[in-house]
């Protein structure tokens, strides 16, 4: 795998990214325009299909939304761990969830300094990366 840093760490996977939303919309106007079009007796199923989309809808955004927040528990976990190991210290409260995660990538050398900048500053999640000197991959996210 090639080495991560600010610009190349993002992570998208074009089938869940682009093609399925795109597929789901596609979908969406479809039964829309069929609602619209359909007759008094086809009223009952066209409307089913708009609402199955609706529903399809959700499921796509929540099933990454609650896989992505479970993760940053975990993420907080490992970086509270990892800051207390480090410095004897639990990390501070004050850190967002977004920042901590921003941190994550920070090595050890540079982690507590970071981290103790990031809190005193109120530093974004963007700028707490492009801070970040000595690049920590993390190939495992969702």
């Amino acid at each position: 795998m090639p080495k991560q840093n600010f610009s190349n760490h993002a992570r998208y996977i074009p089938l869940w990214h682009y093609v399925t939303p795109a597929l789901i919309i596609a979908i969406l106007a479809g039964s829309i325009v069929n609602l619209v079009k359909s007759e008094r007796a086809n009223l009952y199923s066209a409307s089913l299909l708009v609402a199955i989309v609706l529903v399809l809808i959700i499921f796509y955004w929540y099933i990454r939304w609650f896989a992505l927040r479970a993760q940053d528990r975990a993420i907080r976990a490992e970086e509270s761990l990892r800051h207390f190991i480090l410095t004897g210290k639990p990390l501070s409260r004050q850190l967002r969830t977004s920042q901590v995660i921003a941190l994550r990538f920070a090595s050890d050398e540079e982690f507590v300094d970071l981290a103790l900048k990031a809190t005193e500053q109120q530093m974004r999640s963007a700028e707490i990366k492009k801070a970040i000197k000595h690049w920590r991959s993390d190939h495992h996210r969702v």
